[in-house]
């Protein structure tokens, strides 16, 4: 049996901070999980860029709203749903995830989650798991699943690393040149075709 696990952001949707980084005109809000592999770090930090600047969860979401899915993502997840089981493994949250996943036709997410105080400001996260890519794809052999898993940040590298197959899509050129050993597609045509020739 086989289930695919992919990245969210950069693989199916923009990044998110990114269009809140262009949205509030805050540039230091563009660094991304592409950029620090530190997630912990790097979720503090922006907690204190979004406290520093007084913006809270209604100004992201407000952004989010009008984010699509990266052109053809909507398809290439339909195909692939036909195919087999798919699972989004991300290091988002729930409250940043749910207008994407409508968006995507509603497919199965693994996520966290923020602590929002009552005036709408982010006082902290939640990890589901640590080290929730690596770990979610071990539990999934561990209940008789082969993992196929594609993503493009160093914090997806775990879920590849561990899988029976595992792709970069629309990676930096320096993880392309760091992990040689995994094939780097930029297409959806090229990433679904790697997968079905992994699945049984």
């Amino acid at each position: 049996m086989d289930i695919v696990c992919l990245d969210l952001e950069g693989v199916l949707v923009p990044e998110i901070w990114i269009a809140f980084s262009e949205a509030s005109g805050i540039p230091e809000l563009k660094r991304t999980t592409r950029d620090e592999p530190d997630y912990d770090k790097l979720m503090n930090w922006r907690l204190g860029i979004l406290k520093e600047h007084g913006l809270g969860l209604k100004e992201i979401q407000d952004t989010i709203a009008k984010i699509d899915p990266i052109p053809g993502a909507r398809e290439f997840l339909d195909e692939l749903r036909s195919l087999t089981q798919v699972i989004i493994i991300s290091d988002t949250f729930t409250q940043f995830a749910k207008p994407l996943m409508e968006k995507l036709g509603w497919p199965t997410i693994f996520c966290n989650s923020l602590e929002v105080a009552e005036n709408g400001e982010i006082t902290g996260f939640k990890m589901r798991i640590e080290n929730s890519k690596y770990t979610t794809v071990k539990a999934l052999q561990s209940i008789g699943y082969n993992t196929i898993a594609s993503g493009d940040s160093y914090n997806d590298l775990g879920m590849i690393k561990a899988s029976k197959a595992g792709f970069l899509f629309k990676s930096t050129e320096q993880i392309k040149a760091d992990y040689p050993q995994f094939p780097a597609f930029e297409t959806y045509e090229e990433l679904l075709a790697a997968i079905k020739n992994a699945l049984d």
